[in-house]
């Protein structure tokens, strides 16, 4: 299965609303960080791809698209190894995305909880250092790579390729750009702070806990965040 859909936009973009979006529209399922804490051997596959061992069919054999972290870093050997897919570049206020991140995917809570973790290994491989430089809690540093990231995303991926979005601009511009009919019913909006901050407090349990050493995700937890036994 070939992606059709590659999502380049930063975690906390609305990623995760784009992800259902996606599945909507007929491009799921949609490969999200989410995705790695469900399937066991995930992890693994990550830290290869870091030190630059990837296998793109393994990671993503059974998904059409991708948005959110750990694919977004690789936005450019995806665009490369799969040329026929499209391109969507989510975004946000560069300086509320900061304030997010910092109470949610980077926050010291977090980042407490992962210590000593293979996630917190793959983590640092795949986001923390390539894309920030290790340095996660500099204002200025992380806008500044936002915006850095947001110009190397237009100027490398041709503008008929590439779609520019804001979760705020709706259905219309996502349809037109894949080509698809809008339909019923509004955009998602999902993974706010509040609902985030109740997926870390499950990482602290020891069902998270399991998900954290590569195990995977149970089959309740996956019917509990997706709305379906499977």
């Amino acid at each position: 299965m070939a992606l059709k859909v590659i999502g380049a936009g930063f975690g906390r973009t609305a990623t995760a609303s784009l992800k259902l979006a996606l599945e909507t529209l007929g491009f799921g399922p949609c490969y999200h960080m989410s995705e790695v804490l469900a399937n066991a051997g995930h992890l693994d596959l990550w830290n290869d791809a870091s030190t630059g061992n990837p296998d793109w069919d393994a990671i993503f054999k059974n998904y059409n698209s991708t948005t959110d972290f750990p694919a977004c870093t690789y936005w450019r050997e995806l665009s490369d190894y799969y040329p026929e897919a499209k391109v969507i570049l989510s975004l946000r206020d560069a300086e509320k995305w900061f304030e997010s991140t910092q109470e949610t995917i980077f926050s010291t809570r977090m980042w407490g909880i992962l210590a000593g973790t293979p996630w917190e290994t793959m983590l640092k491989n795949t986001i923390n250092n390539p894309v920030f430089g290790g340095d996660i809690h500099n204002r200025d540093h992380l806008v500044r790579r936002f915006h850095e990231h947001t110009a190397e995303v237009k100027e490398a991926i041709p503008a008929g390729r590439l779609l520019v979005f804001e979760a705020k601009d709706g259905w219309a511009p996502l349809c037109e750009f894949l080509e698809v009919p809008v339909p019923d019913g509004d955009f998602p909006r999902v993974n706010s702070k509040t609902e985030l901050q109740g997926m870390i407090d499950m990482l602290e349990s020891d069902v998270g806990r399991g998900m954290m050493e590569g195990k995977g995700m149970p089959k309740e937890i996956r019917a509990q965040i997706y709305g379906k036994d499977e």
